[in-house]
């Protein structure tokens, strides 16, 4: 398959077909992101895009699955989305679901009318990173929409029937208060959003990114493990989707929690404070990666 640069996808999709339909991110702006950095964004060409989908029927056979690339394909005008998606069902018989990054402004910029008919012709699944429900916190990563156009865009896509994956970034507002307030105005705007999968990563830092040159200018003080716990089971605690898929299995979490609510938050949040006491290993520091 053809690629350009560096590849991304959750880590959910990895037994999915990664067709690259856009280069790089549309915002490509977040001061804690180090992915995408190298490329400038673009649309593929439409020719290439088909070509890739024939030269994978030929490689593959078939596939259940697909993601779109790179960091957001809604970004796509939804005619080009129309004619990937009908490519690729034509293309695969087996296919059952094709998933994407979905970036907050892009999900605002389409009507409803366009996102239902993308979910009707087998766009599935939409990874949104809210990261924060704090309209604060989200000005100051530069995630280019405020706390209420980010709940309006998670809104429109789990409305047009997507199945809507929200990600969250444990430890983004730093050391002291604004850590707890983060968990809590995050647990907020989930339960008004009410997507089907929640997944909270945890901050680490990653060289040659805003955030970082503030952690090395003194700026910014990343959480110790010991407060990403504290705030990763805030954000458990008062969170009251049912039902909502939690998972917290990512390199960067200093603890692996995965499970369903609200049947398995007592076990989840009785891991945490085994890691909270002690009885419990975390992943060390030279582990955790973003």
């Amino acid at each position: 398959m053809r690629y350009e640069g560096d590849i991304y996808r959750p880590p959910g999709e990895w037994k999915s077909y990664l067709l690259q339909v856009t280069i790089g991110c549309s915002h490509n702006a977040c001061t804690f992101c180090s992915m995408y950095k190298d490329k400038r964004f673009r649309v593929r060409a439409m020719a290439d895009i088909l070509e890739d989908i024939a030269m994978a029927r030929r490689y593959y056979g078939d596939v259940r699955r697909v993601f779109l690339c790179d960091g957001d394909a809604l970004a796509m005008p939804t005619g080009d989305l129309l004619t990937i998606l009908g490519a690729l069902y034509g293309a695969f018989p087996s296919l059952e679901k094709v998933t994407t990054y979905a970036g907050p402004r892009s999900a605002l910029d389409k009507t409803p009318e366009e996102l239902t008919a993308l979910r009707r012709a087998g766009l599935a699944r939409a990874y949104l990173g809210v990261e924060t429900g704090s309209d604060a916190l989200l000005a100051a990563i530069h995630k280019g929409v405020d706390a209420r156009e980010m709940l309006r865009a998670g809104v429109k896509l789990r409305e047009a029937g997507m199945d809507l994956w929200v990600m969250v970034l444990i430890g983004l507002a730093g050391r002291g208060e604004p850590s707890l307030r983060h968990a809590l105005d995050t647990a907020a705007m989930v339960n008004e959003m009410r997507p089907r999968h929640l997944s909270a990563l945890t901050y680490a830092p990653m060289p040659g990114t805003p955030l970082y040159r503030d952690i090395q200018a003194g700026r910014f003080t990343p959480v110790t493990p010991r407060e990403a716990l504290e705030e990763t089971r805030a954000l458990l605690e008062h969170l009251e989707v049912d039902p909502l898929h939690f998972t917290s299995d990512h390199p960067s979490n200093y603890v692996t929690l995965k499970g369903s609510l609200p049947q398995d938050r007592p076990a989840m949040l009785a891991q945490i404070d085994a890691a909270l006491r002690g009885e419990r290993p975390i992943r060390i520091e030279p582990l955790r990666t973003l």
